[in-house]
């Protein structure tokens, strides 16, 4: 008797902690893992470079970069020439990125597609997270009915999920997820301005809520600083 071949399942992958323990979780349920990330015209490469060791490191069958050049556009301290502020302020800060999660999860739409996969997974987080818009529960929620209404496998298939596995965890609770899971954290980028060896500067928004979750998790904080 033949086995059922594994479900395949398109994952964002940022390189950060978020996307290491989503892939992690998605593997444990048994999904065949195809991981995607975006060149987006982010301040540095060694995101993109975390993202393919993570997805490497934690079984992904492959691992593709898509090119987006974003900073055609700008309007974010990721993409254009403002600096990354130190301090969270009132309102969206200026690391949020227009668009960013919408063109991505749309990418990632279009593999699934092409891959025969009914599932997307994103590490996207509405607990500790910096307040952007395209990281609720409204937005997954929004995409999820979009993509089921905009694509052949919507209309015609099994239909498509946008899964969410950290959308109520907070940093804390994603890290022990990790330590449970056998992640090696030291491995991930988390830093809006990580320098060309992938060490955090210790003071982005990024940086003090990834420290913070490892405190409040009681867990040695694995991250390379400069």
């Amino acid at each position: 008797m033949s086995q059922a071949s594994p479900r395949k399942a398109v994952i964002l992958v940022s390189g950060g902690m978020d996307s290491a323990v989503t892939i992690a979780i998605a593997r444990e349920q048994g999904y065949q893992v195809h991981a995607l990330s975006v060149a987006y015209g982010q301040r540095h490469s060694s995101e993109l470079e975390a993202s393919a060791r993570v997805s490497r490191l934690l079984g992904a069958v492959e691992h593709k970069t898509v090119n987006v050049d974003l900073r055609a556009i700008g309007g974010s301290a990721l993409t254009a020439d403002i600096d990354v502020p130190e301090q969270g302020g009132e309102g969206i800060p200026v690391t949020y990125v227009p668009a960013r999660n919408t063109i991505m999860l749309s990418i990632a739409l279009g593999w699934a597609e092409v891959l025969g996969s009914s599932d997307i997974w994103c590490g996207v987080n509405a607990v500790d997270y910096s307040g952007y818009p395209d990281c609720r529960p409204a937005f997954i929620e929004a995409f999820e009915q979009l993509a089921n209404v905009a694509t052949k496998a919507g209309v015609e298939g099994a239909g498509i999920r946008i899964h969410a596995p950290l959308m109520r965890m907070s940093k804390a609770d994603i890290a022990r997820e990790g330590q449970r899971l056998g992640i090696d954290f030291a491995e991930t980028v988390s830093c809006y301005q990580a320098d060309a060896q992938g060490r955090a500067c210790g003071h982005c928004d990024a940086c003090r809520l990834r420290a913070q979750g490892f405190r409040d998790a009681g867990l040695p904080d694995p991250t390379r600083y400069v």
